[in-house]
């Protein structure tokens, strides 16, 4: 039987991990390692090289960036927004909900080079590796995914010493404190997130480092949305993804979507990661004011209840579940009406919602003002509304035998 002589296809990161798993592959399997990066967001033209550089440095034959942004948003993000996705009712899901992209696009590039195999950095401790095989394995079966630092629990002090006695480029050191950056946001993670009881430093934050130590005057700003995407700020029309990584910037200099999310990994445990998510939380929060005026209680109630099953789907991986499919057609078309502006001012720590607007709106629809005078009922009509909706109540009181 011939030796499978076909590339390592490598998601690469740049980082301890992946840097680790280049040398080592081509060691171990003697076979040529492409590196791939899947920018889905955070990824500068500074950084880009860097990691083409140090890809090379390594030994991968070839280094890869694949631009996905834009893909990112019309998959994923559209329907985070749509479903005003917050995980314990915090977390938007800042990193991981791409990595099924990532993965798509690695299974594609494994197709086109004629790879047999796929490989990751990942630990056994985290999410991340149950996302990466879940999604891999959903879109090709076949393919061989190999895990070394998961698999042969190697730890860093190892990892750094191989890649030292192999003369190999070693990863930035020092930090203590381990970022993941995407467009939808940033994690943070270090010792205080070992344990439950304590944040993270002033210092450690990414985007919003000063926000409070040198705060900034209040301002007033503008969103707005069309079927439910974000299609302008500040009155200018932008594209979604310029939009989200503008809105980044500026409401992160107010310190907002500062967080520490506490929750369930996929693999059962609890776990606790800080989080900066400026722009997800300033249009999560615009976006679910806009659907409070223009859709009705019960698309609410039944969109609010799926857009939870859709970010447990996506936080595990199984974003290419048809179960997905279904829900995105569902909040798809709740968005059918979700068309306006929104108005909000920005305060150190602070995203206040001033008012909304919108041509489908339920408020300005009915002939009646809340609190003060009928509209399209009587006095009698509301009396008798009442006196039905008591009923239930009523004949439980009189069946208890008061």
């Amino acid at each position: 039987m011939t030796k499978d002589q076909s590339p390592i296809i490598l998601a690469f990161s740049g980082g301890l991990d992946t840097s680790f798993c280049v040398p080592w592959l081509k060691e171990h399997y003697k076979r040529e390692v492409i590196t791939a990066c899947v920018d889905t967001g955070g990824i500068d033209q500074e950084a880009a090289v860097a990691l083409e550089k140090r890809a090379l440095a390594l030994g991968a034959v070839e280094h890869l960036l694949i631009d996905a942004k834009q893909e990112f948003f019309e998959t994923v993000i559209r329907h985070l927004i749509a479903g005003n996705v917050l995980r314990g009712n915090a977390y938007p899901l800042c990193v991981g909900a791409e990595r099924g992209l990532q993965a798509e696009k690695l299974a594609r590039l494994a197709q086109e080079r004629g790879a047999t195999t796929v490989a990751h950095g990942c630990t056994a401790a985290g999410n991340d590796q149950v996302r990466f095989e879940v999604a891999l394995r959903t879109l090709n079966p076949g393919l061989e995914v190999l895990a070394p630092v998961r698999d042969n629990s190697w730890v860093r002090d190892e990892q750094l010493a191989y890649l030292e006695q192999n003369d190999m480029p070693l990863p930035a050191q020092g930090s203590a404190y381990s970022i993941n950056r995407g467009l939808w946001g940033i994690t943070i993670g270090g010792q205080e997130t070992l344990t439950s009881e304590n944040s993270i430093p002033e210092s450690a934050w990414v985007l919003s480092a000063n926000a409070f130590a040198e705060p900034l005057e209040p301002s007033t700003h503008t969103l707005r949305f069309s079927k439910g995407i974000p299609a302008a700020l500040d009155g200018k029309a932008l594209p979604p993804v310029k939009l989200i990584e503008t809105l980044e910037q500026l409401a992160g200099s107010y310190g907002i979507g500062r967080g520490i999310h506490l929750g369930d990994t996929v693999l059962g445990t609890k776990g606790r990661v800080a989080f900066e998510a400026p722009a997800a939380i300033s249009l999560i929060t615009a976006h679910r004011e806009l659907e409070k005026l223009v859709l009705s209680a019960q698309q609410m109630r039944i969109k609010d209840s799926v857009a939870a099953v859709y970010g447990d789907l996506v936080h595990e991986g199984k974003q290419l579940d048809l179960a997905c499919d279904d829900i995105e057609a569902l909040l798809v078309s709740s968005q059918r009406r979700v068309s306006g502006t929104v108005s909000f001012t920005l305060r150190p720590g602070q995203l206040f919602i001033d008012g909304v607007g919108s041509d489908h709106s339920l408020l300005a629809a009915t002939k009646g003002v809340y609190g003060e005078s009928a509209g399209e009922w009587t006095p009698s009509d509301a009396l008798g509304y009442a006196r039905i909706l008591s009923l239930p109540g009523s004949l439980q009181t009189r069946a208890a035998g008061h």
